[in-house]
């Protein structure tokens, strides 16, 4: 008996939004996913309207918020993984942000 892998295409970013604590994702299969912006500390430090700011990249493999220079990938998203920035790079950017 021989069977086939059924081929299963990774689904892409269509639009973002946030909140004081969460992150909103949806995608191009019907999914949202809603992951708490502590996962995120540059966007957790993020002013609303910087984290308004953002952009598909890859086609929706991944998103871009330029004015914190944070990237996130919709695989990262799908596993559930937080940003894995050392604590170090992330007090770097706090003190060149004034915080």
């Amino acid at each position: 008996m021989s069977s086939s892998a059924e081929q299963v295409e990774m689904p892409r970013a269509v639009s973002v939004s946030s909140s004081d604590d969460e992150l909103m994702v949806q995608f191009t299969d019907g999914r949202s996913i809603s992951v708490p912006l502590s996962w995120y500390p540059r966007l957790e430090h993020a002013t609303r309207e910087e984290r308004q700011v953002w952009e598909l990249i890859g086609d929706g493999a991944g998103i871009h918020w330029p004015a914190v220079d944070e990237d996130i990938s919709v695989l990262s998203l799908l596993r559930g993984l937080p940003s894995n920035e050392s604590q170090a790079s992330l007090r770097r950017w706090l003190a060149g942000r004034g915080g």
